[in-house]
């Protein structure tokens, strides 16, 4: 039987050992890189504090004990596990919440899925303090906590601090540092990491079984150890755009300007987007052109990374500080994207800048 947990040993250990003590904690951090496990995790130790007759063992195992708890999970249809992602906004019973744009989790979200309160003209029952429909817990799952709105993380601290008896609150994030102190201090924090190579190689054994082996090679060096930037990177055709852009890079990285990269770049984050909405219907095409700049943000950090090893091993510290500087360039491009600065003039002036690094026109700070 596969593992649906690859490379997470330490991860599962930590949580096993927890549940072993019969004290398990009500409330958890799952933080590690984006694609890496996590939220496969919460639903797996959902299957386990679900099911009266959980098998720890099994945990991360997927359907190992094959009964109808993990059926009804693996289904999305368990009444006792409620995932909470800010596409639920959609949804909302207020007309303000479904027609804004869906950048963060807002406070009614939490408060129809797991908190009650006053949503638009309705008041919510408190999911988390409901009994649970099959008598044997709850458990909710936060994906993306880091997006949690400022007054959706203070209105959640006393459910985290107090929840009702066999109610587990998993919040999963790439970004713990965007949740309050007064967050963190109260829930119990696990740390996932990046798959090594053998982990991945095993990973992709299976699941890139079909993909010729040069291509999965150079999906394995994009991915950086995790699996589920991988399976992106198949899905959006992440190689073409390498391939698009391998041109102006060498264009850019000589020192001068291809005027046509900014709207290249520009271009592929808005195809992203439209193909992302057009396969998940409930998407924000906003936060999925957020979504598209980070990931060429990691294409374009993975060729930075390489051409400034490569010039480190040439001792040429001169070329090494200029692309130093690029790779600050790129934090920078990802500290506006997230500030919501227009992300097509945000690209525009990233080339500008990067063709200016290059001449040595830019001086590290």
């Amino acid at each position: 039987m596969s593992k649906r947990i690859i490379g997470q040993d330490i991860a599962l250990a930590a949580l096993r050992s927890a549940m072993r003590t019969g004290r398990f904690h009500h409330a958890w951090i799952l933080a590690g890189p984006r694609g890496v496990g996590k939220c496969t995790t919460a639903v797996e130790l959902a299957k386990v504090l679900l099911d009266p007759e959980g098998d720890l063992a099994a945990l991360g195992l997927g359907n190992a004990a094959n009964n109808n708890v993990q059926h009804m999970v693996d289904a999305g249809m368990h009444p006792d596990l409620h995932v909470i992602r800010k596409e639920l906004a959609l949804y909302s019973e207020s007309a303000a919440v479904r027609n804004r744009k869906q950048m963060n989790i807002p406070i009614d979200v939490l408060r129809e899925h797991m908190l009650g309160g006053d949503v638009g003209k309705k008041h919510q029952e408190a999911a988390a303090y409901r009994t649970s429909a099959l008598g044997h817990g709850k458990v909710f799952i936060i994906d993306e906590a880091e997006l949690l709105a400022r007054e959706a993380q203070n209105t959640m601290l006393k459910t985290l601090e107090e929840p009702p008896a066999r109610t587990y609150i998993f919040l999963v994030t790439a970004h713990p540092e965007r949740l309050y102190p007064t967050i963190l201090s109260r829930c119990q924090q696990v740390r996932f990491h990046r798959l090594d190579d053998a982990a991945m190689q095993q990973w992709a054994a299976e699941a890139l079984a079909d993909i010729p082996a040069q291509q999965r090679k150079w999906i394995l060096q994009f991915a950086q150890g995790s699996p589920g930037m991988a399976l992106r990177a198949v899905q959006f055709g992440f190689e073409r755009w390498q391939l698009q852009l391998e041109p102006m890079l060498d264009t850019l990285n000589s020192g001068d300007f291809p005027l046509e990269m900014g709207k290249l770049l520009g271009d592929l984050v808005e195809q992203y987007a439209e193909q992302w909405v057009k396969n998940n219907t409930n998407a924000s095409k906003d936060a999925a052109n957020k979504d598209g700049c980070g990931v060429l943000l990691s294409l374009l950090g993975l060729h930075a990374r390489t051409q400034m090893l490569n010039a480190a091993t040439a001792d040429d510290g001169d070329l090494t500080e200029r692309w130093t500087i690029v790779i600050d360039l790129l934090r920078e491009s990802e500290l506006q994207m997230r500030s919501n600065v227009n992300h097509k003039l945000a690209l525009e002036n990233l080339v500008a800048q990067w063709a200016s690094a290059m001449r040595g026109e830019i001086a590290m700070v």
